[in-house]
């Protein structure tokens, strides 16, 4: 298996500028997603540095009537002290992502419970798949829920994207995307309503892009924070690497 990064990881954006410190990607079509508009630094910056990166991006977004600047650092490298400390000072939020790998024979076997059952979204099924997602995305406010789906429908319209849901006893409760490249195929989304969880249903979900794709490598990035990364380890993902990343949201133009 050739070395995976987060650089095979698909974002939903275009590269603005770039310069030998950061890279700065935007989506005009979706400028209240958070992880289609930020900066990647190349380097870790210094605070100065930072600083000037952040008022330069927090400008571009205001003048896009963006609320928010998010920004990642490379790959396996935690921020300094310093910086660290202006984001707690700055009230910025400030945490990390991990990235695992799986070939799909060393997932674990799984049982096929009757009542769940697995399939690829298609236009007799696309308006519960617009249900579920819109049900998760709520969570981050009802105007980023309504702008999602012309972009589910984009990715219902690409072979390189593959929607697929699960449903319990015929009602529609789970769901992801697959992102398929020339080798890797990245699992994004994953999602099970609450009150179904720990029925195995996203085990289920797992194990059908496994079926899927059993010649290539299945990645997928995980709060390195949150409890979903545990069952991906139980599950024999492989731990690839970690990744920073801050952002403030609420930007006043008087700060």
């Amino acid at each position: 298996m050739r070395k995976i990064s987060f650089n095979d990881i698909y974002t939903e954006s275009h590269l603005v500028v770039g310069t030998e410190l950061y890279s700065h990607y935007h989506n005009p079509e979706m400028l209240i997603q958070y992880d289609s508009n930020y900066l990647q630094f190349h380097r870790m910056p210094t605070l100065q540095e930072f600083i000037e990166a952040a008022t330069y991006l927090k400008e571009f977004h205001q003048k896009n009537g963006q609320k928010h600047v998010k920004f990642y650092f490379p790959e396996n490298r935690k921020p300094s002290e310093e910086l660290i400390q202006f984001f707690h000072h700055q009230s910025f939020e400030y945490g990390y992502l991990e990235l695992y790998a799986i070939q799909p024979e060393q997932f674990p076997i799984t049982d096929n419970h009757p009542d769940i059952t697995i399939r690829i979204v298609s236009e007799v099924n696309f308006d519960d798949y617009l249900q579920v997602q819109y049900e998760q995305d709520l969570e981050f406010g009802e105007e980023f829920a309504k702008a999602k789906p012309a972009l589910y429908r984009r990715h219902f319209q690409d072979e390189t994207f593959m929607q697929i849901m699960s449903y319990y006893q015929g009602t529609a409760v789970g769901s992801l995307e697959v992102i398929i490249k020339e080798d890797t195929a990245e699992i994004d989304g994953l999602h099970v309503h609450q009150a179904f969880r720990k029925k195995g249903i996203a085990q289920r979900l797992q194990k059908f892009v496994m079926d899927q794709f059993p010649n290539k490598t299945i990645i997928l990035v995980a709060d390195g924070e949150d409890t979903p990364r545990e069952m991906y380890i139980r599950q024999n993902y492989r731990y690839l690497g970690f990744q920073y990343e801050v952002q403030k949201v609420d930007l006043k133009k008087d700060e």
